[in-house]
Order: C-alpha cells, then sequence, then structure tokens
C-alpha cells in the first residue's frame, strides 16, 4: 500500500521546503492583485472596462509571446536562477502599478508597460518551475510534492483572495499591489537560497534557439493526449479570462456588492482548491488524464450560476466547485508530464503546454467587454460556461486521452498479458 504518511517527510527536505515556501509566497502575491488590479483600475478617473481589458491582456499576451523563449531557457541554464530573475522582475512589475496607482500619475500606455513587465516575468517563471520540481523531489514522490506545492499555493490563494479584497476595501488597489511586489521580491531571496547539484542541471550539446524549440515540438506533439488537452485548455483559458478577468468583477460592480462580493467568489474557489489538495493527495487514477479531463466539466457551474443571477452564497459554492475541480486536474497534469517527458526537455514542453493553453486568453480579454456591451454581462458568463462544456466533451473524443494510463497501472496491465 503507498505510504502517504512517508511521502509527507518531503517537509523535511531543506531544498523543498525552501521550494514550498517560495512558491506559497509568490501565490500569496498573485492572489493579492486580482481584485486589487481590477477595482484599482476601474476606480481611476475614467477607467472603464476596456481599460481593464487592455491592463490585462498586456500581461497575458507578453506571457505567451515569451513563453516558448523561458522554456528554452529553462532547459539551458539553471533553473533556480531562472525563477529567481522571474521573481525579481514580477516584483519589478507590481511595484510599479502599485506607484502609479498611489501617485495618481496612471496614464494607459504606463500602465500596460508595467503588466507587461510582469506578463515576461511568468513566461520566464513558470517553464522552471515545471522543470525544477522533478530536481527537488523523488520520481516517486511526484504527485505528492505537486500536491504539497498546491497545497501551499491554494493556502495563499484563500489568505490571498480575503486580505487582499480587504485591503482593496480599506486602502486601496494601489497598496495592496504594493504588498504584491514585496511578496515576489521575498519569493526571489528563498529561490536564491535554493542550492541545485550541479549535475542536477541541465545538461547537452548546445544547439540554436530554433533547433532546441524544434526538438521541443517533437516531443510535444509526439503525444496525443498532450496535445488534445493543450487545445481544450486553449478555449477554457479563453472562456476563464473573460469570466474571471472581466466580466465576472463587472457583474460584481453593477449587482453584487463590489469588490467584497468578487473576493468572496475567489475565496471560495481559494478554498475548494484546498479541498482538492486532499482529494489529489490519495487519488491514483489508473488513467489520469481522462479523470483530469472529466473534472473540467464541473467547473463550468459558477459560470452559470453567475449568469442566471443565483444568490451569492451559491455562486460562492459554484466557485468552491470549480476549485476543487482544477486542483485535481492540475496535481494529475503535471504529475503526468514530469513522469512522461525526458528530464532535459520538460521546460520545452512545458512551455509549448502553456503557450497553447494560454494563447487564446488574450482574445478573452479583449472580447469581454465588447461583449457585455453587445449581449450583456449575465448572457456573456453563459456563453463562457457553453465554451468549458463543448471543449471538454471535444476532448474526450481523443482515444488517447481515454486511454493513457499511469506507469503503476501499464505495469500492472504488461503482468496481466
Amino acid at each position: 500500500m503507498h505510504s502517504y504518511l512517508g511521502d509527507l517527510g518531503l517537509l523535511k527536505d531543506r531544498r523543498f521546503a525552501l521550494l514550498l515556501t517560495a512558491r506559497t509566497i509568490s501565490v500569496l502575491g498573485s492572489a493579492f492583485s486580482p481584485v486589487a488590479l481590477a477595482f484599482g483600475i476601474l476606480h481611476l478617473p475614467g477607467a472603464t472596462a476596456f481599460t481593464l481589458s487592455a491592463v490585462l491582456a498586456a500581461e497575458s499576451l507578453p506571457m505567451i509571446l515569451f513563453m516558448l523563449v523561458g522554456g528554452v531557457i529553462a532547459d539551458r541554464l539553471p533553473r533556480q536562477r531562472v525563477m529567481m530573475t522571474g521573481e525579481f522582475l514580477m516584483a519589478a512589475g507590481f511595484l510599479a502599478l502599485a506607484a502609479m496607482l498611489l501617485t495618481g500619475w496612471a496614464p494607459l500606455p504606463a500602465l500596460i508597460v508595467a503588466a507587461a513587465l510582469a506578463g515576461v516575468a511568468s513566461a520566464i517563471t513558470f517553464p522552471a518551475l515545471t522543470g525544477i520540481i522533478p530536481e527537488v523531489v523523488p520520481l516517486d514522490r511526484l504527485q505528492t510534492g505537486n500536491a504539497l506545492l498546491g497545497m501551499g499555493a491554494n493556502a495563499s490563494r484563500v489568505a490571498g483572495a480575503v486580505l487582499g479584497g480587504g485591503t482593496v476595501v480599506l486602502v486601496g488597489g494601489g497598496w495592496a499591489l504594493a504588498v504584491s511586489g514585496a511578496m515576489f521580491a521575498v519569493a526571489g531571496l528563498l529561490i536564491a537560497m535554493l542550492r541545485m547539484a550541479p549535475g542536477e542541471r541541465p545538461r547537452g550539446e548546445r544547439h540554436s534557439m530554433l533547433a532546441d524549440l524544434r526538438d521541443g515540438w517533437r516531443e510535444f506533439r509526439s503525444r496525443q493526449w498532450l496535445w488534445v488537452v493543450v487545445a481544450q485548455f486553449s478555449l477554457l483559458v479563453m472562456a476563464l479570462q473573460a469570466g474571471h478577468g472581466v466580466l465576472g468583477p463587472l457583474l460584481a460592480k453593477e449587482s453584487l456588492g463590489g469588490p467584497a462580493a468578487w473576493s468572496a467568489f475567489l475565496a471560495g474557489e481559494a478554498v475548494g482548491t484546498m479541498a482538492g489538495v486532499l482529494v489529489s493527495l490519495r487519488l491514483r487514477p489508473r488513467r489520469p488524464i481522462l479523470v483530469g479531463v472529466l473534472l473540467c466539466l464541473p467547473s463550468a457551474l459558477p459560470y452559470v450560476l453567475l449568469g442566471l443571477d443565483a444568490p451569492l452564497w451559491a455562486i460562492v459554492a459554484g466557485a468552491f466547485v470549480l476549485g476543487v475541480c482544477f486542483d485535481v486536474f492540475g496535481v494529475l497534469w503535471q504529475t503526468t508530464i514530469q513522469r512522461e517527458i525526458p528530464a532535459e526537455s520538460l521546460s520545452r514542453v512545458s512551455s509549448y503546454d502553456m503557450l497553447g493553453s494560454l494563447m487564446f486568453g488574450p482574445i478573452g480579454l479583449l472580447l469581454a467587454a465588447p461583449a457585455a456591451g453587445w449581449f450583456g454581462t449575465e448572457e456573456s458568463l453563459l456563453g463562457c460556461a457553453v465554451i468549458v462544456v463543448v471543449a471538454t466533451l471535444l476532448a474526450l473524443l481523443s482515444p488517447a486521452v481515454r486511454t493513457m494510463r499511469a506507469p503503476g497501472a501499464r505495469a500492472a496491465q504488461a503482468d496481466l498479458k
């Protein structure tokens, strides 16, 4: 029987504890930013839903454009240094946004530049994070390591959603963004303390960046389950960006009570992710990709409830369901990729994963405000729910998604033969 208590011994490992602490603080900084940025921008003189869409798109677009470069960098250079650089750049971007909101000097081009810097930082950090986890965590404890990292991140989302919203209500979005920037700086300092053994750094013959990208693409496209789910998530993320980034806050401002109501929504989602951690620590499905994709269907629920003008408690409950489902999916997905992809290509494949998943996100952000004007905010949120369901059903048509098995299940199947 699998020893879950033994796996929790990871918490005593210095390197894993540093990585866990840094990631937890970084996510806490990120959790402050949605409410702070949304309502800080919307409260600027003359700001509209288009202003918010433009700033959020300015953060998302560079993240997408630089994601592949970030994957190559993370496969070439020590991932610890790459992550440290990304955290410091994130701190610079959010502190700049905070300064503009606090001083009142916030021209749209300057807001866009600061948001774009944060987007570039994300493109640098995320592929390195996916690749560094197997360097720190033993192969047989990967799912537990991912779950524990998720637990810290989810706890931060709960705290950040509550504290961030409270900070916005009490002192405004500028100070909340300043807190975010400080947290990213602390995370960067902790990553700087993470000393990796030379043998654990990416190795291999150096090629041109284009050659490295081609090699990563070959690894990515050779696995149908991988690119099908990434295609699914390109549509899911488009809907989520529109719903979470613009339409949800807009509806909260119009009819739910403003920042406090939207903070409650985000807190419900974050509490759901905490519950999802408990599930993912114990769940060992034989077909992890199939289970993960099926869990995407209930994630449409909060948008249905928002679109139908359900009471706030029901909307928060729907957000809780979304949090549970997405957390379990994330742990199963990350663990499967880390097990199936060669270590020397892991960050590049991860960058293709994130690029494909996020590439339509800016479209969702840019279309959200016009859609709310043309069709109505509630109707647009229902449209987001339809996109989530249809994309998930299409992904389930793939035989590889339905049949891909975990290593233990494959070994048991081979023994039966």
